[in-house]
């Protein structure tokens, strides 16, 4: 029955946590201007995500290490330092995403400047990293995020054409009044926030400070193959209200606020309150993530020792780590850039990094000296070769696309 319970509660907070900032945005922008016709590059993300995810879970179970430490061990100290470096560059820029995510909706909430929130709530982050239970900041935070599922709700609630929709999403089209190159820049965007490295840094690391064992291999493939595929559901949600909303009216998405409306319409005052809580509870959360990524990455590649279930003052590179990370991020935030325009180039440029990132992984899982019986078997490998040439696809055309068209615009 605790197995059961470790199902249900993984699958929650699967969904909880899979809506970050980057999600929570792109997905929005992309249904107020295309509707659902790019539902498929969300779809393929979720399945890659589940590929690797799967993997990264599958290795740390097997061998009782995380991916950092496997992978210097395993490629080498230059190529390892080559990944850690790009890694770390994109989780450090996410972080600070999510933090200006949080200090966006509880602008929303309390009216007061973002500049003035955004100390606050790195404060609380980094407190959180430092002294709560890796239990509370997974399953805290994450059920907190169930909250958007308000979401779905609304998107039942504003009684769509469905068919209309359903053709939209199985045909790969675009609005007249769009290029195909901006199509094509939105689907890189959405394949990189679905398949954004820390995602499996945070996974593959909570496995190992939660013990799993060979044993536990069935309870963690269902937290992926339930609980991602249902957070990209309800980032399609996200992009159905935007598209019923604020498409008709032409009205693009640039703010946090912009894409709780919908629900507004929707659901009314109530329906936005609960949108609310979900994006902090989501935002923090992957603020968590991703801080702890950035601890995880640094503290796994050059041996020492990490994680929450050790004595701050015996994982002292990795608390350190973390701190600095917060501040650096702070620091970006208040030079008053736009949280959003951050949001933005980590959805982008983590495709870019996609490659360095799950290329190891699939090597790893394939070594019969840390696997054993667990390697992967030739259906994993035929996915996972697939999905890493689609994300080198993807990183070789993300920043030209980029550039090209001027970010989406």
């Amino acid at each position: 029955m605790k197995k059961y319970l470790g199902v249900a509660l993984g699958v929650l907070t699967a969904i909880g946590g899979f809506v970050d900032i980057g999600d929570l945005v792109t997905n929005a922008q992309v249904g107020a201007r295309f509707g659902v016709s790019l539902a498929w590059a969300t779809g393929v993300g979720v399945i890659g995500i589940c590929v690797f995810a799967e993997m990264s879970g599958r290795v740390a179970a097997v061998s009782g290490r995380p991916t950092f430490d496997l992978v210097r061990e395993r490629v080498g100290p230059r190529l390892g330092m080559l990944n850690l470096v790009s890694s770390m560059l994109i989780t450090l820029l996410t972080f600070a995403a999510e933090i200006g995510g949080v200090s966006l909706a509880i602008q929303l909430v309390v009216s007061v400047h973002e500049l003035l929130i955004v100390p606050v709530v790195a404060l609380c982050v980094w407190l959180v990293l430092w002294r709560a239970k890796f239990s509370i900041i997974e399953n805290l935070f994450g059920l907190l995020g169930l909250a958007l599922l308000v979401f779905a709700v609304a998107a039942w609630h504003l009684g769509p054409d469905w068919g209309a929709l359903t053709h939209q999403a199985t045909h790969a089209a675009k609005p007249h009044d769009e290029f195909w190159s901006t199509y094509a820049y939105y689907a890189v965007a959405l394949f990189g926030a679905a398949m954004t490295p820390y995602e499996v840094f945070f996974f593959s690391s909570g496995g190992v400070e939660e013990g799993w064992t060979p044993d536990d291999i069935g309870v963690m493939r269902a937290n992926v193959l339930i609980g991602f595929p249902l957070g990209g559901m309800l980032s399609i949600a996200i992009s159905v209200t935007a598209w019923v909303v604020l498409g008709p009216l032409n009205i693009g998405v640039d703010s946090l606020g912009q894409v709780g409306l919908p629900v507004a319409v929707a659901l009314g005052k109530i329906g936005l309150a609960i949108a609310l809580l979900g994006f902090v509870a989501a935002t923090f959360g992957a603020a968590c993530e991703t801080g702890l990524s950035v601890g995880y990455s640094v503290a796994q590649y050059f041996g020492a020792q990490w994680g929450k279930y050790v004595r701050p003052n015996e994982a002292v590179v990795f608390h350190v780590v973390i701190l600095l990370a917060t501040i650096a991020a702070a620091a970006v935030l208040m030079t008053d850039v736009d949280p959003v325009l951050i949001t933005e180039m980590s959805v982008v440029f983590s495709a870019v990094a996609l490659p360095l990132t799950y290329l190891p992984i699939l090597v790893v899982a394939n070594d019969p000296d840390y696997m054993g019986e667990h390697v992967n078997g030739r259906f994993a490998n035929v996915l996972g070769t697939v999905f890493l040439v689609a994300v080198v696809a993807a990183a070789v055309a993300a920043i030209p696309l980029m550039i090209w068209t001027r970010m989406g615009q």
